[in-house]
């Protein structure tokens, strides 16, 4: 697990910076054309690797194609809730109340995600993981005491954007025929130009002047483009409830800049809530859950490392950055019966009967 962790919480990092950055860019751009530009910025910056050509020389209209009905569809679900509606809700919510306040309440993508995975995608948690995201969940709501003063309407938007992110989520985390940066990049391209047509359209264009474009386009790259490949990559290997566990440390680093940047209070209670969270995701790290388990056989395309007991096929060179952190590419596993400790990651979404092995 110590690979996705870390892949996820690089993703939580990245994307909390992008509520007090982005609540700096709404005082000149509406809400429509700065997710635009925001979701335009991740697919410029993953364009050269989505756009590259395989070594079967398929490119990614090819691939997309060749995915199945159920991956085009599993996309096109990921672009509209997490491309079209998530984004938009959250930056109307981000206007309607303070970015302290907008930073805290992202955690209901937690709740979300583990209720979705929980009553429809199978993603399996055990007693200890949903230990551990209630005492994140409780973390959130001591963090929220005292996080600014704002109406239902911001909470309420914000709360419609980490249910749609919550679906969008469990999509991404089963796409199995395409890439994480292919998959980003079609969200990026498509999301991108119909919210930045919508904003144009609306507003006429006002505020976009050079340096705020080029900052809008920066942000997205880094906090969606990179940080959503990098989300990918970690909920393909613990599951989209525990990859979000771990992802809901993106409001801290949201508070830390909210109080670097704009001047927003940090104080006692958000340090202790932070430490409640610490103990928490300590548990959720120390889970064990094992049992003999059957895989049929299959091909897909996910991030997936060597060594972990499904992916020992060959290669003629890895560079050691991807030997370390992991890589995507097309690969077949053969039937096997075994027993070892698993999370719901892409390959086990099987079922459980009675909960044998469950710590």
């Amino acid at each position: 697990m110590r690979i996705p962790v870390l892949l996820a919480l690089a993703a939580a990092a990245l994307f909390g910076t992008a509520t007090p950055l982005g609540k700096l860019l709404l005082g000149s751009l509406d809400p429509f054309t700065l997710a635009g530009l925001f979701y335009l910025g991740a697919a410029l910056a993953l364009a050269p690797r989505a756009l590259r050509r395989g070594p079967e020389g398929a490119g990614l209209a090819g691939k997309l194609r060749a995915a199945g009905r159920r991956n085009r569809l599993l996309v096109a679900g990921s672009i509209l809730a997490g491309g079209f509606a998530g984004p938009v809700l959250l930056l109307f919510g981000l206007r309607a109340a303070a970015s302290m306040s907008v930073s805290l309440w992202l955690n209901l993508e937690m709740v979300a995600t583990a209720a979705l995975g929980h009553f429809v995608f199978r993603d399996r948690m055990t007693r200890r993981s949903s230990l551990a995201a209630a005492g994140v969940l409780a973390a959130s709501a001591l963090l929220s005491l005292g996080g600014g003063q704002s109406g239902p309407l911001g909470g309420l938007l914000v709360a419609a954007a980490c249910l749609a992110w919550g679906f969008d989520n469990h999509f991404t985390a089963l796409v199995d025929a395409l890439k994480p940066e292919e998959s980003t990049f079609l969200k990026g391209a498509v999301a991108g130009t119909v919210n930045l047509a919508i904003g144009l359209a609306a507003s006429g264009g006002d505020g976009l002047r050079p340096a705020t474009v080029a900052a809008a386009l920066a942000i997205g790259a880094l906090s969606y483009g990179a940080s959503i490949v990098l989300y990918i990559s970690a909920a393909q290997g613990l599951g989209a409830s525990r990859a979000q566990l771990w992802f809901s440390s993106s409001p801290v680093f949201g508070l830390a800049l909210a109080a670097l940047a704009l001047g927003e209070r940090f104080d006692a209670t958000r340090i202790l809530a932070m430490a409640i969270m610490t103990l928490s995701y300590a548990a959720l790290f120390s889970e064990r859950h094992a049992h003999g388990h059957a895989h049929e056989a299959d091909s897909h395309t996910h991030w997936h490392r060597h060594g972990e007991g499904h992916h020992e096929h060959a290669h003629a060179s890895l560079p050691a950055f991807e030997r370390l952190f992991g890589h995507a590419h097309g690969h077949a596993h053969a039937a096997r019966s075994h027993s070892h400790a698993h999370v719901s990651d892409i390959h086990h979404r099987h079922g459980h009967g009675d909960g044998a092995g469950e710590p």
